[in-house]
């Protein structure tokens, strides 16, 4: 009997598990994240602010308020942002009794950066010469910011305004945005859609019905 006791004794003791210490390193870890950081910092660069660029009104005496007004017009743009990526514009004032006047485009490369481009080859043709005197070190990179603020907010640059409807996507007035980088327009602004752009495009869509509509109620 106490021989047998005693082997059942020992069967316990062999059946009970070592208690391991597990111990992790994570010095390998910690040493590759600061590899990473590191080579991040080194490879990329802190993206700067994009700053609009604003022309003040001339101290000419000789230029009357009527004469501003209409070089201002000329040179305005007017961006709609419709509903289901439809993008309109208007150049100048609007018209309100021809619908054709208003136009249709889209934000792809042969719709709004080539009406952009039209508008402001000048400045683009420029602003590309002043990159090309950076890359060749004729011009160091603060004189090339400074001359391509200039060329952008030029006389001749055309003035961008940019009105987004209700049922228009934040993607749309991003890519909007986008063209004007692209585009070298150093002078847009986002400003509320109005009532007024709200009935050129409904004036639109139904081909002058309405305001042929305001006009024989006016008669």
């Amino acid at each position: 009997m106490a021989e047998i006791q005693e082997n059942n004794n020992k069967e316990k003791k062999g059946n009970k598990q070592k208690k391991m210490n597990i111990r992790v390193d994570f010095t390998p870890m910690v040493d590759m994240n600061m590899l990473l950081i590191t080579f991040f910092m080194l490879c990329t660069s802190l993206s700067k602010p994009q700053t609009m660029e604003i022309s003040m009104p001339s101290n000419d005496k000789n230029i009357t308020e009527e004469m501003q007004n209409k070089v201002k017009a000329s040179q305005a743009l007017t961006l709609l942002l419709g509903d289901n990526g439809k993008l309109y514009y208007y150049e100048g004032e609007p018209n309100y009794k021809d619908y054709n006047s208003l136009k249709e485009t889209t934000y792809n490369s042969d719709g709004l950066r080539k009406l952009l481009l039209s508008k402001n080859s000048a400045a683009v043709k420029k602003v590309r010469e002043l990159k090309d005197k950076k890359e060749r070190l004729e011009i160091s990179e603060e004189e090339c910011r400074k001359e391509i603020a200039e060329v952008k907010s030029g006389r001749n640059t055309p003035t961008v305004i940019i009105k987004a409807t209700d049922k228009s996507t934040y993607k749309n007035l991003i890519d909007a945005l986008d063209e004007m980088q692209i585009c070298s327009i150093g002078k847009y602004v986002i400003v509320d859609i109005t009532d007024g752009d709200k009935f050129l495009i409904d004036n639109y869509l139904s081909k002058g019905e309405l305001s042929q509509k305001a006009t024989e109620n006016n008669v």
